[in-house]
């Protein structure tokens, strides 16, 4: 009893002070009106994510990745039952624009016949990477399923570690983002090192390209090809800032910047002014390291892309591979227009950029790459009819290694330690187990992607053309894609030597490495 007499003066006194606070305050005008009540309204918005998240939206309800599709991540992810069972929940017949695959009964490829010949393949990209070109250090990427940029910085040394990781068990390439290579990539996975305007990683002490430090990384790390960043879905043709305080010292030494201040990337190369002296840098690039070199860009203006091709054409000079990026996509935070208004969603974007090449003929000798909620298979067997060689999965994968959907990423305060500088937020992502589940994610998606082409009569998602799909346009007519964004016959699919070179690489005898996803038993 004297505890309790003691303790409600106290609680009194509390709530007393904190209303003489409210009502002496001048920032919050419903404060100052309903004292102490007035903060449950600012409590219920604080954590109005969360209540939609999970006591009020429906499954199709939330984005950018809805219930539904965050489940089937997870459940891939955790090698779980990924099915779904009682049919669709989209409102297929009143959604236009939503995608139908159409399935062949009878076709070239033949699918295992028992469930458990269903077994993980590396899934080679149809098409070598800078062979066009005859590059020094050309290869075959072993998977068509790649992790995309997200640099040490933007997530936590955990999170890059986890996935390097899993890329390594998976056989599928990671993307460093353009904040450096740092130790977290160094842990077996390959890479694909992005080069940004602030040229972290291979910059001199005054911020300049440094073309001896890019040499020098190449040569002691698993590069396997080098990307150009001209700009991302998430905030086209913008710089970024890294605050002071997020600056640690291995951060510093990471992207070759003093640790305590804060970190510009400036919103275009000063290496380069045009297409012309794009594709200079380019060849100088490859013929320093060997290494196919690419670019990477959100679409905006198509005029850049047809004078690059042109000059591509007319002068021998090219990229090895681009990386197309959609407006949708994109983990970097960004303001909310460029998040929402800035750069065309990945369809668009796409099919413009392959019709300017193939128009010029280049578009055999280009690997194109998706970025913009690929990660689903539906959306990436379109981006494969459309012509993407590869596709990359951001976000998707930082759902596989834990990401709950928060949207913090900008605020340092990641739950779950993924898109974080805290770190006792970022202890708790443990690397080695969420490498795993990093991997099963590729490796699902890679499976679901095969079953889906044979489905479709083939024996690999790059072999499927626009004639496999329709776009819904209400209840009663659809749309061929080549007709909604005005392809020609046998655009989208590489050359005939490359087809011939997948179908054979599909179809050989040969051991499949690592540990296969199980196929998901269906609950009757």
């Amino acid at each position: 009893m004297s505890w309790a007499r003691r303790a409600v003066p106290a609680a009194v006194a509390a709530v007393a002070a904190l209303a003489a606070r409210d009502l002496l305050q001048r920032d919050h005008a419903l404060l100052r009106n309903f004292p102490v009540l007035g903060r449950a309204r600012y409590l219920l918005e604080s954590i109005g994510p969360e209540l939609r998240q999970y006591i009020v939206a429906g499954n199709n309800e939330e984005r950018p990745f809805t219930r539904d599709q965050r489940r089937w991540v997870y459940a891939s992810a955790k090698q779980e039952n990924n099915y779904f069972g009682f049919g669709t929940d989209n409102d297929i017949e009143y959604t236009p624009g939503y995608p139908i695959i159409k399935h062949r009964t009878f076709g070239r490829a033949v699918p295992p016949s028992s469930p458990g010949a269903a077994h993980d393949v590396t899934l080679p990209c149809a098409k070598v990477l800078g062979g066009a070109r005859g590059r020094a250090r050309a290869f075959r990427p072993e998977s068509v399923v790649n992790i995309s940029g997200m640099s040490f910085g933007s997530l936590s040394g955990n999170a890059v570690e986890a996935l390097n990781r899993g890329a390594a068990l998976a056989g599928c390439l990671q993307n460093t983002g353009e904040g450096g290579l740092s130790p977290y990539h160094r842990n077996g996975g390959d890479l694909v090192f992005q080069i940004g305007t602030a040229y972290f990683g291979c910059r001199d002490e005054r911020g300049r390209f440094d073309l001896a430090r890019l040499r020098d990384l190449a040569a002691g790390a698993p590069v396997r090809a080098l990307e150009i960043k001209l700009s991302q879905g998430a905030k086209p043709s913008l710089g970024g800032l890294l605050p002071a305080a997020k600056v640690s010292a291995e951060i510093a030494a990471t992207r070759g910047i003093p640790a305590g201040r804060d970190c510009v990337s400036p919103s275009r190369h000063a290496e380069f002014s045009d297409c012309d002296s794009l594709l200079d840098w380019v060849e100088l690039l490859a013929a320093e390291t060997g290494l196919p070199v690419g670019i990477k860009s959100a679409v905006g203006d198509l005029g850049f892309w047809e004078e690059l091709t042109t000059l591509m054409r007319d002068t021998g000079r090219g990229v090895d591979f681009v990386t197309v990026d959609g407006g949708e996509g994109g983990t970097g935070a960004a303001p909310l227009i460029f998040t929402d208004s800035v750069s065309l969603p990945f369809q668009q974007g796409f099919s413009r950029v392959y019709r300017i090449f193939a128009e010029r003929n280049l578009h055999e000798q280009v690997v194109f790459v998706g970025g913009g909620k690929l990660g689903l298979p539906d959306n990436a067997v379109v981006a494969f009819a459309l012509g993407a060689d590869m596709v990359n999965v951001g976000r998707e994968a930082m759902l596989a290694i834990g990401c709950i959907q928060a949207q913090r990423c900008h605020t340092d305060t990641c739950p779950t330690g993924v898109a974080t500088q805290n770190p006792w937020l970022a202890r708790g992502l443990d690397p080695a187990r969420k490498s795993v589940r990093a991997a099963n994610y590729v490796r699902t998606l890679r499976r679901d992607l095969v079953k889906v082409a044979e489905a479709c009569g083939v024996e690999h998602p790059g072999l499927i053309d626009t004639a496999a799909v329709e776009i819904l346009d209400g209840r009663t007519a659809s749309t061929p894609l080549d007709q909604v964004y005005g392809y020609r016959p046998g655009w989208g699919l590489p050359s005939a030597a490359d087809r011939s070179e997948i179908i054979r690489l599909m179809t050989a005898e040969a051991p499949q490495g690592g540990s296969a996803p199980p196929s998901p038993t269906a609950v009757g």
